[in-house]
């Protein structure tokens, strides 16, 4: 999953203004609060069309330290 993630962040940084990191595993894990594939919280895929990219960026190194920590998602 994490090369899955990691492939869709790369494409959407090529895209003006950056693209979303979905990776189309769209379910929220009900104790952790992230998604299972992009792990986005809701509000972060809530307000994804209205973040800045300078805030998408941040957001995408985020995404990958808990992709790579092995979370399917942060206890609620």
């Amino acid at each position: 999953m994490e090369t899955l993630l990691k492939t869709a962040i790369a494409n959407a940084k090529m895209q003006q203004p950056f693209g979303s990191p979905c990776i189309d595993v769209c379910r929220l894990n009900p104790q952790t609060g992230y998604c299972e594939g992009c792990f986005r919280t809701l509000e972060e895929i809530r307000s994804w069309k209205t973040m800045t990219d300078s805030d998408k960026r941040g957001l995408f190194e985020a995404l990958l330290a808990r992709s790579a920590a092995g979370h399917r998602g942060k206890p609620r």
